[in-house]
C-alpha cells in the first residue's frame, strides 16, 4: 500500500488494519512487560480504563502541594526520537507536578545522533536510575522492544503509525467532560458511550491517534465513522474494529458523516508521510475542511476535537478551531491530567 513506510523495527508494510508492532507479544496481554507499561490500547481492559480515569480524578482533586509528594524521589526518563510539543511537554509537566525528577533525551542532542541503538540507550537510562521511560519513536513497535530489553515500565508516547494510547485516554475524558449526561466522573463500562457517534476525518492512513481512538471508543459503546478520501483512508481500516463489524464504518461524504456526529475529530494531513500519495489539496479542502458554516449546517451541537498540531486553513478553519464548539484546548489540559495518572500507574504508586 503506498504511503505506509517501514522503520528499522516496523512491519508497517501491512495494511492499515494490521499495522501493528511486529513483536508477537503485542497480540497478547500486557503481562509480558513490566506492570504499569502503557504500550497499546489493546492491552487495556475496560476496568483498566476505568481505573486510569478514576486515578486522574483523584489526582486532579488534590492540592498542588499534595500532588507534588506522590512521586517524590522517583526518576522518569523521556526519550523522544521525533519532535513533539503537546505530548512531551504534558508528560514532563505531569511528572514534575507529581514531584518526580525528569530527564529528557532527544535524538538531536545525545549519543543517538552518533548511532547508538534504542536498546543501548534504554539500558543506559536504566543504569542511570530511570524507573520508567516515556518513548516516542518513528518505528512501530519500538516501545515493545524497549520494554522487553530494559524490564522497565514504558509509556508509549507515539510509535510510528501504530499507537498513541495516552492520546486515546485523554480524548475519551474530553468527550466525557462535554457530552450531555456524562461528565468526567461517569461510570466506565461497555455502554458508557452508547448512542454517541464519533466522526474521525483526515489522514487516517498515517494516524496513530485514529488507530488508538478507533480501537478504544467502540469498546465503550461509541460508533466510529471514519471519513476521508481513499488515498488517506483505505477500506481495510475497517479491520481496526474491536467489536467485529459493529463499531466502525467508512463514509466518504463528509457532510453526510457530520449529520450523524456528536463528536467531530479532525486530523492533519501528515505531509511528511505522504510519499507516493497523489493528493489534490484544493479538492481536499473543498470536500473535507471543517468550517463554522459547515458545522452549523450539518451538526450544530457537535463538539470539535483535534489532537494537534493543527494546520489552520487546511483540515480546519482558524475560526472553527477557536469556536465555542471546539474542545481542542481542553484536550491539551486533559492530556496533563491523564498523563499524571498513567505515570502513577507506571510506578505502582497508590494515590
Amino acid at each position: 500500500m503506498s504511503g505506509l513506510k517501514s522503520g528499522p523495527i516496523s512491519e508497517a508494510k501491512a495494511p492499515i488494519s494490521e499495522a501493528k508492532a511486529p513483536i508477537s507479544e503485542t497480540k497478547a496481554t500486557g503481562s509480558a512487560y513490566a506492570a504499569g507499561s502503557l504500550l497499546t490500547v489493546e492491552h487495556l481492559s475496560i476496568a483498566d480504563v476505568a481505573e486510569i480515569l478514576a486515578m486522574t480524578a483523584r489526582l486532579e482533586a488534590m492540592s498542588s502541594a499534595e500532588r507534588a509528594r506522590v512521586l517524590e524521589g522517583r526518576t522518569i526518563a523521556l526519550l523522544f526520537y521525533e519532535s513533539s510539543t503537546r505530548t512531551r511537554t504534558s508528560f514532563e509537566l505531569a511528572a514534575k507536578s507529581l514531584g518526580a525528577t525528569t530527564t529528557l533525551v532527544s535524538d538531536k542532542s545525545s549519543s543517538i545522533e552518533k548511532g547508538e541503538s534504542l536498546k543501548d540507550t534504554g539500558l543506559t537510562l536504566r543504569a542511570l536510575g530511570a524507573e520508567a521511560i516515556i518513548l516516542r519513536h518513528s518505528a512501530s513497535g519500538a516501545p515493545f522492544l524497549l520494554a522487553r530489553v530494559t524490564g522497565l515500565p514504558v509509556l508509549n508516547a507515539g510509535d510510528g503509525m501504530h499507537q498513541h494510547p495516552s492520546q486515546a485516554l485523554l480524548d475519551l475524558r474530553t468527550m466525557l467532560s462535554r457530552l450531555p449526561g456524562l461528565g468526567v466522573h461517569a461510570a466506565i463500562d461497555a455502554n458508557t458511550l452508547d448512542g454517541v457517534t464519533v466522526v474521525i476525518t483526515g489522514d487516517i492512513r498515517h494516524s496513530r491517534v485514529a488507530r488508538s481512538d478507533a480501537m478504544l471508543l467502540p469498546r465503550l459503546g461509541a460508533h466510529v465513522v471514519l471519513c476521508g478520501p481513499e488515498e488517506l483512508l483505505p477500506e481495510d481500516a475497517l479491520g481496526l474494529d474491536p467489536v467485529e463489524g459493529a463499531g466502525i464504518e467508512i463514509e466518504r461524504d463528509f457532510d453526510a458523516a457530520l449529520r450523524r456526529a456528536d463528536v467531530v475529530m479532525m486530523l492533519r494531513i501528515q505531509k511528511e508521510r505522504l510519499t507516493g500519495v497523489d493528493l489534490d489539496l484544493g479538492e481536499y479542502i473543498a470536500r473535507y475542511q471543517l468550517s463554522v458554516a459547515r458545522l452549523a449546517a450539518t451538526a450544530p451541537k457537535a463538539m470539535v476535537m483535534h489532537p494537534g498540531p493543527i494546520i489552520r486553513g487546511l483540515e480546519i478553519t482558524s475560526e472553527m478551531a477557536d469556536a465555542p464548539q471546539s474542545a481542542i484546548e481542553e484536550q491539551v489540559a486533559q492530556g496533563l491530567a491523564v498523563r499524571r495518572a498513567v505515570l502513577v500507574r507506571a510506578l505502582g504508586v497508590m494515590a
